[in-house]
């Protein structure tokens, strides 16, 4: 169970470290390198894939509709938890974009994951 949810907490706890800097130039930097958009979706892909795993049980065979649902509800209440504790940062600003952004990056990681899953049964069945 902690090997299914340790990469999850981590996960987290690196967007919330680098979303509470109030240091412009870390944001600065990245912001350099990839666009807002870009960072967002990114992130949250991956955080909504680790979450996946973790509730679909680690197995192929555990990626149910409850099992998306409850990931992208989670990724999601992460992503607003963010932007609300970003009201409180200096120099950080709270934006209705990055949670959409975010809710996107979850969205076409978890499709990726669907979609390969179903292939995968499929290709079990012939």
């Amino acid at each position: 169970m902690i090997s299914l949810w340790l990469p999850v907490a981590m996960c987290m706890a690196a967007i919330y470290y680098g979303a509470a800097s109030p240091d412009p130039a870390i944001t600065e930097t990245i912001d350099y390198w990839l666009s807002d958009t870009l960072l967002h979706a990114g992130g949250y892909a991956v955080l909504a894939l680790l979450t996946l795993r973790a509730t679909a049980r680690g197995r192929w065979a555990g990626l149910t509709g409850t099992a998306l649902v409850t990931a992208f509800a989670i990724s999601m209440a992460h992503g607003l938890s963010v932007e609300w504790i970003q009201m409180y940062v200096p120099t950080r600003f709270a934006e209705w974009r990055d949670v959409w952004n975010d809710a996107a990056g979850a969205a076409v990681g978890l499709g990726a994951a669907w979609a390969w899953g179903r292939m995968r049964r499929k290709s079990h069945d012939l």
